[in-house]
C-alpha cells in the first residue's frame, strides 16, 4: 500500500490494485485504508481479496487457522461490513457550505450497525466515495467454494490454468455458473502467465533453462509450501503432485498438478515451475512469437486479459512494454489509449 501511494501521486492512468488478506485486519480498517487510497488517486485503486491461508500470517498475529470452506464464510462475512461502509454514504452527503457553516448532510450518512457470526461494526463510513465508488475487487479463487466467493463479490476473476483449453474451460464454467447464480455478467477473467523473450527462440530458451537452474530445488519446495500448506520436503520428489491434499491453495494445487496435460506432474516438475513463475504457464520465445502466442490464447480462451509475472525485477517488464506491446497494438487487440480515468473505466471496458 505504501508504494502505490507514491505510485498514485507520480501517475495519471495507472490503475493500483494491492493484495490484502481478510484474516489480518478488520473490515472498518480495511476500507479506511483502501478506499483512502481510492480517493485519493481519483478512483483508480484495486483490491485483490485473499481469505488469508498463510499459516505464518496466524501466528504472527495470533489467530487460529480457519479450515478452507469456513475461511470463505468468514470473508463473506467480511465483505458484508465492507459493502455497508460502501454504501453508508452519497456522493452529495458532504457539503462543506462555508456560507452557512453545515459540513455535511446527516440524512445521507447512514450509521452502520452490524452484527455477525465473525465482525462487529458500529461507525459512520470512514471515507468518501471516489469517483468510481468502491475499489475494482478483484480475487483469485479456484476451488469450488473459492469460485463461489468471485461470483459473489468479483468484478475479475485472477486464474493460474497451465494450457489454453483449462483457461477455455474455466472461463466457461464460470460463465455457466453465472447464469446459474442469477449474476447478469461474469466477472472478467485474467490469467497469469510468464513471457521469457529473447532475440531468438534458442536464446529464450536458453533463458528459461538458466532460470531453472538457478532456483534450488529445496528453496523451490519451500516457497511452494508456504503457499499450499503442504510440506514438500517430506513427499518423493518423483512422486505425483495430484496425490496430494491441501487446506490452502486447492486451485493452485490442480493447476500445477496439470502443468504437463495430463495431471501426471511430479513433485519435482512443480516445484521448478513454481521457483521461476510461481506456477505460472511459460511464453517462450522472441518477441513475435510471443505476441502470436498471446494472441491465440486470448482469442481462443474467453479471457480478458493477463497477469505478468516478471522473469527479472525490471528488466523482463522493459522488455515486455517495449518490444511485445507494440506488436499487439499492431495486431488491433491492444489498446493506444485510456477509456476513462478510474481503474473500473479502464479494466473494465
Amino acid at each position: 500500500m505504501t508504494p502505490l501511494t507514491a505510485m498514485g501521486a507520480a501517475t495519471t492512468h495507472l490503475g493500483l490494485a494491492l493484495t490484502l488478506s481478510t484474516s489480518g485486519s478488520h473490515p472498518y480498517q480495511t476500507v479506511r485504508r483502501v478506499s483512502t487510497l481510492d480517493y485519493m488517486s481519483g478512483g483508480r485503486v484495486g483490491w485483490n481479496i485473499v481469505s488469508g491461508h498463510l499459516r505464518a500470517e496466524h501466528r504472527a498475529l495470533g489467530l487460529n487457522q480457519l479450515g478452507h470452506d469456513e475461511r470463505y464464510d468468514h470473508a463473506d462475512e467480511y465483505m458484508d461490513v465492507c459493502y455497508a461502509l460502501w454504501s453508508g454514504m452519497t456522493p452529495d452527503a458532504i457539503l462543506a457550505d462555508r456560507t452557512s457553516g453545515v459540513f455535511a448532510d446527516p440524512d445521507k450518512v447512514k450509521v452502520i450497525d452490524f452484527e455477525g457470526d465473525y465482525f462487529r461494526c458500529r461507525a459512520v463510513p470512514p471515507v468518501m466515495p471516489s469517483p468510481q465508488g468502491r475499489p475494482v475487487l478483484f480475487q483469485a479463487g479456484s476451488s469450488g467454494r473459492g469460485q463461489k466467493f468471485a461470483m459473489k463479490h468479483a468484478d475479475v476473476v485472477f486464474s493460474i490454468q497451465p494450457k489454453a483449453a483449462g483457461m477455455a474451460n474455466f472461463v466457461s464454467k464460470l460463465t455457466e455458473t453465472a447464469k446459474a447464480e442469477g449474476r447478469a455478467e461474469a466477472p472478467k477473467v485474467t490469467f497469469g502467465i510468464q513471457c521469457v523473450l529473447g532475440g531468438t527462440e534458442a536464446e529464450a530458451k536458453a533463458i528459461q533453462q538458466e532460470m531453472f537452474d538457478r532456483v534450488p530445488i529445496d528453496a523451490a519446495l519451500n516457497r511452494m509450501s508456504g503457499t499450499m500448506g503442504v510440506d514438500f520436503s517430506k513427499l518423493e520428489l518423483d512422486s505425483r503432485l495430484a496425490d496430494n491434499t491441501t487446506q490452502a491453495s486447492q486451485g493452485m494445487l490442480m493447476a500445477l498438478a496439470n502443468m504437463a496435460g495430463d495431471g501426471n506432474a511430479t513433485v519435482r516438475d512443480a516445484a521448478q515451475l513454481f521457483g521461476t513463475s510461481t506456477g505460472m504457464p511459460q511464453f517462450v520465445g522472441t518477441p513475435e512469437q510471443v505476441a502470436e502466442q498471446l494472441e491465440e490464447v486470448w482469442t481462443t480462451s474467453g479471457a480478458h486479459g493477463f497477469n505478468l509475472t516478471p522473469t527479472s525485477s525490471l528488466k523482463s517488464v522493459e522488455h515486455f512494454v517495449d518490444e511485445v506491446v507494440p506488436l499487439l497494438q499492431k495486431k488491433g487487440i491492444y489498446r493506444t489509449e485510456y477509456a476513462g480515468t478510474t481503474l473500473k473505466e479502464n479494466l473494465m471496458s
